[in-house]
């Protein structure tokens, strides 16, 4: 989304040479809008002209989220086999050497452990950017780790999600995983521990019919795409227009699919007020 990326020269009024670097503006999808990439950083990733929430790594995120940015990441050493040697334009490997190198983790997902406002939890983020945040036997395995952990230490959990659902490269083993997930989710409910799951740009797919929908609390970020299918399969299959705003967080909150869309600023005070309430 950088803008500029070329580096241009130019002369000054003494007739010196000087050199301006490019890349530091960001054009907003949205509104069209051209931003100080400082100003969009400081603002959270947000646009600062229509509030459109940009999509973020998971180091970016969990650094807003906990105390001073200070956490402890776990289970980052879990690799996929690749069970079905699976293989469409190119190798299903070749896609996750590259989206390894592209995000600097393993998989899409990061456990991590620390603190917010004082309180210990455990927190999973969903990298996007790993082939589409998309939830593989890692990733299930992964949160699952993090419920079964959580539920031992009796600490708040936390799920971010941002993926295009199940990743279709282990087909079965991938859809497995929703049972997984859910069924840890289930004996921390038993045992009364709070689990919060935050939707962002874009929750779908089976993750979506799974644990992203199972939390005490299920909260969005402003203009979060979220549902099963995506809006232009939909309008294929039922050969209907979709009202304006279909499967973005606000109209979801309006229809009691979701308990409230948080600003991302007000992400950290939101979800900590919240497990006071709970644990209360």
């Amino acid at each position: 989304m950088s803008w500029f990326k070329r580096e241009s020269k130019e002369l000054d009024t003494s007739g010196e040479r000087k050199v301006r670097t490019e890349g530091l503006w960001v054009k907003c999808d949205q509104c069209r809008q051209i931003i100080w990439k400082k100003d969009l950083e400081a603002n959270f990733h947000v646009c600062t002209k229509c509030d459109k929430h940009f999509r973020i790594d998971t180091r970016t995120r969990l650094g807003y989220l906990f105390d001073d940015g200070k956490y402890v990441e776990e289970d980052g050493n879990l690799v996929t086999t690749d069970p079905l040697e699976f293989a469409d334009l190119k190798p299903y490997k070749g896609r996750l050497k590259a989206a390894q190198k592209l995000t600097g983790r393993n998989d899409a997902i990061v456990n991590a452990h620390g603190k917010i406002n004082g309180r210990e939890v455990i927190v999973s983020a969903m990298e996007y950017q790993f082939i589409g945040g998309s939830m593989g036997c890692v990733v299930g395995e992964t949160i699952t780790r993090a419920v079964e952990r959580a539920l031992k230490m009796r600490l708040p959990l936390l799920v971010f999600s941002a993926t295009g659902g199940a990743r279709m490269m282990e087909g079965t083993i991938s859809l497995m995983m929703m049972a997984r997930v859910s069924a840890a989710l289930g004996k921390l409910d038993d045992a009364k521990v709070p689990y919060i799951s935050v939707l962002t740009d874009p929750t779908t797919g089976g993750v979506t019919a799974s644990f992203a929908m199972l939390g005490d609390l299920n909260i969005a970020e402003p203009g979060a795409l979220i549902g099963f299918a995506g809006p232009r399969v939909i309008e294929q299959t039922i050969r209907q227009k979709l009202p304006q705003g279909f499967q973005r967080s606000e109209f979801l909150v309006q229809r009691g699919f979701l308990d409230a869309v948080v600003h991302r600023r007000d992400m950290k005070s939101y979800v900590a007020r919240a497990l006071d309430w709970m644990t209360a």
